[in-house]
């Protein structure tokens, strides 16, 4: 990294598509960036298009493989341990069904990367976050961690945690002066529908059929605002919902 360069660090998983993508191509004009993601073509072209703008480091690995993510972490030197914001953008969901029908390989991923992935990661970074006596946490959480909706059972019970999470960072960790926000969207339109239905077209399509959802960016400008406040001002949790959407299941379709 140039030992010149002033700019905050921003640690950002997921990175490689939707939110964690349009985060860092809004957040890169003023900040450094660590990108990490499993796709390894995607962060290499990802990370070749913001270089040109500022620092960009890449952590390829897996949320869900604890011993990879600790090891990758721990493998930052210098100035790109001087991690000032944690972005903790990794998550999915998979399946939608009741819970008697549910696929129980749905449930581990689900709970592996949106509760245990978070947890890996948190818990490396604010070790370094700790011991520089500084930091800031965003999870990225959803509507469905304040809400359950039909067959959203175990996606929302992830979101849950996410929530109950976020609450235990800020109270465990207010006292390391390090920051803690949660970030929670509704209807969004990224890769998110077309994974949970596994490539289903018309299950996929019919998630926005007569509406107009947030996009990636909607979310990404959020993030931005929360994290260019004073010092002193913590956003501590935050729901964003387009227009249309009033809740988990009221939505005004055309």
């Amino acid at each position: 990294m140039d030992q010149n360069n002033n700019k905050k660090l921003v640690f950002i998983t997921g990175a490689t598509s939707g939110i964690g993508e349009a985060t860092a191509k809004l957040l890169c004009h003023n900040y450094n960036l660590i990108l990490c993601g499993r796709r390894d073509d995607r962060l290499i072209k990802l990370s070749t298009v913001l270089s040109k703008k500022t620092n960009v480091k890449t952590l390829s690995f897996d949320v869900r493989n604890k011993e990879d993510v600790s090891e990758k972490i721990k493998s930052l030197t210098g100035e790109w341990r001087h991690i000032d914001f944690l972005i903790n953008n990794a998550g999915n969901a998979h399946g939608m069904d009741y819970i008697f029908e549910g696929d129980t390989d749905d449930w581990d991923k689900m709970i592996d990367i949106n509760v245990k992935g978070l947890l890996y990661v948190s818990k490396e970074i604010l070790k370094i976050m700790v011991y520089n006596k500084r930091g800031h946490i965003i999870n990225i959480g959803s509507i469905a961690g304040k809400e359950v909706y039909p067959k959203g059972n175990i996606y929302c019970a992830s979101k849950f945690a996410v929530d109950a999470i976020s609450q235990g960072m800020r109270i465990d960790l207010n006292h390391k002066n390090i920051k803690v926000s949660q970030v929670n969207p509704g209807l969004v339109n990224t890769e998110f529908s077309k994974v949970r239905f596994k490539n289903d077209k018309e299950k996929t399509d019919n998630v926005y059929k007569g509406m107009v959802p947030l996009i990636a960016d909607d979310i990404a400008e959020v993030i931005n605002f929360i994290i260019n406040r004073s010092d002193n001002v913590n956003i501590s949790d935050i729901t964003i919902l387009p227009k249309a959407q009033a809740s988990s299941t009221v939505v005004k379709r055309d």
